[in-house]
């Protein structure tokens, strides 16, 4: 009896190991304790307790590259994630200058210096383009004397640069003009102050002619220009032309105050060629000259053959100056022959 009681007192204490160990896993585990007795903040902590990311593997509350699963991305996503990428590292391109649908650059020219210094800011075409025909002037930027002028002759796409855009005049920091030049004409409003700020002209353009101009044509479909005269709230101001019924020039000139200012132009009748040059007063506020001075006279060549002071050759034979004449080689008188009587 004795030997059977010390078989069995191991089993007295099997209940207590079989209780030990279905509780050894749950004192094993890791719980969140709350201290609050609300069910919200308890369903809260079981929450947080139930995931499968650690704070310590998380950046900045997201999950890190070691603990978060991978997606897997179809091929098209996968283009569509990288042309993203692609457009976010491209730099942003830069906008084209465009004026009426034309594309421009910009250019300055200086002429003067210190306060005397004037300084003009201008667009012109990228690509060149002939001004319009009938156009009273023609505005343009010369490549090799870096000045701009104006012309009434076709231009030359080696050494022009057509005015096309804004367009403004300075002088020691002052707006002295301003405006818009459209394929070489003055556009839409151009505005002329004096040193002050002070307005003294309001011109509206349409394409090189004044917006108040009087416009005549030939026939009844106004496709060919017959006169161009320009008035600016009722009086002559502006640019002038006279075409002929093919459409070349015969006079041009410039109004201002209501009196023909500055230098009058004949033309031959062909190629726009330039005849006879005429000088008026350079201000309109001088005194009016009814009877204007030759100062430029050309034959149809295009020859200078007379200039105020300079040089007058009207007098003289112009066989060599007639069209078709140039370049045309001169036969050689030939020899003279002595008779034979007269020989020695």
């Amino acid at each position: 009896m004795p030997i059977l009681r010390l078989w069995l007192r191991p089993l007295r204490l099997l209940p207590l190991w079989l209780v030990g160990l279905t509780l050894l896993p749950w004192a094993c585990a890791r719980k969140t304790v709350s201290f609050s007795t609300s069910p919200e903040g308890q369903a809260l902590a079981v929450q947080a307790a139930d995931t499968l990311t650690r704070t310590a593997d998380s950046l900045k509350g997201k999950p890190s590259l070691s603990t978060a699963r991978k997606v897997a991305l179809t091929k098209e996503q996968e283009r569509a994630a990288k042309e993203q990428e692609k457009e976010a590292q491209r730099k942003p391109t830069k906008k084209k200058k465009l004026f009426l649908g034309e594309k421009i650059k910009r250019g300055f020219t200086k002429s003067g210096a210190g306060k005397n210094q004037v300084i003009e800011v201008f667009y012109y075409l990228k690509y060149f383009q002939q001004p319009n025909a009938y156009a009273p002037a023609r505005y343009y930027y010369d490549t090799k004397k870096h000045k701009i002028f104006k012309s009434t002759a076709e231009l030359d796409p080696a050494t022009t640069k057509i005015l096309h855009g804004p367009y403004k005049k300075l002088q020691n920091n002052k707006v002295l003009e301003t405006g818009y030049f459209a394929v070489g004409t003055r556009h839409l409003r151009w505005e002329r102050f004096d040193r002050n700020g002070v307005l003294l002209a309001k011109t509206h353009y349409e394409m090189g002619f004044p917006r108040d101009a009087n416009i005549s044509y030939y026939g009844n479909d106004r496709s060919l220009i017959n006169e161009v005269v320009p008035y600016v709230n009722g009086k002559l101001e502006g640019d002038y032309a006279k075409f002929k019924a093919d459409g070349q020039r015969e006079w041009t000139g410039q109004f201002e105050n209501g009196r023909k200012v500055g230098e009058w132009t004949n033309y031959w009748g062909f190629r726009n060629r330039r005849r006879y040059v005429y000088q008026y007063p350079e201000s309109g506020y001088d005194p009016e000259v009814t009877e204007p001075e030759l100062i430029k006279e050309y034959n149809r060549n295009a020859t200078l053959i007379y200039e105020k002071d300079k040089l007058d050759k009207r007098g003289e034979p112009e066989a060599e100056d007639r069209p078709g004449a140039k370049g045309r080689a001169v036969p050689k008188a030939a020899p003279k022959v002595q008779p034979k009587n007269a020989r020695k």
